[in-house]
């Protein structure tokens, strides 16, 4: 299989590489993933509210170590945000933005529920702990099928070369996952670019 056909796909972004964190970079816009889930950790104990869920993106990216890098939100892949949390979270962003930070009401949202039918059967049984916390828990897909999320999101929306490059697949992952991909097919321009 040829690789998929970025050109003119990926907006800039300036790049580091480094040893122990893997790839970093700056392109969205919610400040230090690990700060801001414990603060909303510390904020949603105070108010008794608990939350667990399974984290994919660049959230989860970056709780688990691999990429240090900005992003806009937190996607929740499961289960739907309780209208609690949901509350809470807008709340949270205000009081952040309040301080100067800079976070959008949506920035924890379902954006990607849908993919819990996409992904390959048994993801639900081979999460990893992402964030615990006093009152929230995340946990994330395993490797293989974060990179088949990755994979399946470069190719549908041609944006998350530098995840899927910080995941350093080998080729005997690319090979295994290549069938699944292959019958993905979300965006309409997916034969075009998928070659």
């Amino acid at each position: 299989m040829a690789p998929c056909r970025l050109s003119g796909l990926c907006p800039p972004v300036s790049v580091v590489v480094t040893s122990t964190i893997g790839i970093c970079y700056n392109d969205t816009i919610m400040h230090q993933t690990q700060d801001i889930i414990a603060s909303f950790d510390r904020y949603l104990e105070v108010r008794g509210l608990h939350f667990d869920a399974v984290v994919i993106g660049g959230a989860a990216l970056n709780l688990l170590g691999v990429v240090s890098r900005l992003t806009k939100d937190c996607d929740i892949l499961f289960p739907e945000i309780p209208e609690q949390i949901a509350k809470a979270s807008q709340t949270f962003a205000r009081e952040v933005r309040g301080n100067g930070g800079d976070l959008g009401d949506e920035w924890l949202n379902n954006g990607p529920a849908s993919l819990q039918t996409q992904l390959p059967p048994g993801w639900d049984n081979r999460l990893q702990t992402a964030f615990s916390g006093r009152a929230i828990h995340l946990r994330t897909l395993a490797r293989e099928d974060l990179l088949c999320a990755k994979l399946f999101a470069l190719c549908d929306r041609g944006i998350d070369l530098l995840d899927c490059v910080a995941l350093a697949p080998d080729q005997a992952e690319l090979h295994k996952i290549v069938p699944w991909l292959e019958q993905q097919d979300a965006n309409p321009q997916w034969p075009a670019h998928v070659l």
